[in-house]
């Protein structure tokens, strides 16, 4: 539901769902008002259940905290230096490059939500990685991805950042992660930021 299947003119089938899940309407409802509450649909009475995608100024927002949580994650990863996770990352950052000289957009996009989910994971800081999983899903992040990498370039320069925040991880470097992470994060902002996003995106401060 909030990977852009459906576009935010569209209304959410309830009973599509419910039968899909094998429930009531019932729980489908109190599903979709949950997700109101956390700003991801938007219910408008007696016409129906919509995707709200958000602002220009929501996603700023957005990437601000982001930047901060993602830079947390790989300065507690370094200090941590744990051999599992550094291990996963060496080979998303060696599979990344595969995607990105062959063209190939859809594992490109599962390999950066890997990236990042093993790295905040392995932050092992369970307040970080509820906050976060909970902003991935306001920010839409996977959407998000999935329309940046037609910017001429970004793949490459994207799986460069991730490298050098592995680097400084393998380093045990917790401040040079931490600042690889948080440029990695502000560069993937500014791209998403000055591109269109009419059908993306509401209006707004």
């Amino acid at each position: 539901m909030l990977d852009g299947s459906y576009s935010p003119d569209e209304i959410i089938p309830e009973q599509a769902l419910a039968e899909a899940y094998g429930v009531s309407r019932t729980p489908v409802r109190e599903a979709l008002k949950q997700l109101e509450n956390e700003g991801l649909v938007e219910i408008r009475p007696r016409v129906g259940t919509f995707v709200r995608y958000p602002t220009r100024r929501e996603i700023i927002e957005l990437f601000q905290v982001k930047e901060s949580l993602e830079g947390l994650a790989a300065n507690l990863l370094a200090h941590r230096s744990p051999r599992e996770e550094i291990e996963k990352l060496k080979n998303n950052v060696s599979e990344s490059f595969v995607a990105a000289a062959e063209d190939d957009s859809d594992s490109y996009a599962r390999l950066v939500h890997e990236f990042h989910w093993t790295l905040v994971l392995g932050s092992k800081n369970q307040k970080l990685i509820e906050n976060y999983d909970r902003l991935m899903n306001q920010l839409t992040y996977h959407r998000l991805v999935l329309e940046t990498v037609s910017v001429p370039g970004r793949i490459r320069q994207s799986n460069h950042e991730h490298e050098a925040v592995v680097e400084a991880i393998i380093s045990q470097d917790p401040m040079g992660a931490e600042i690889a992470m948080r440029n990695h994060v502000h560069s993937s902002s500014r791209v998403v930021l000055y591109q269109p996003h009419s059908q993306t995106t509401r209006s707004g401060d």
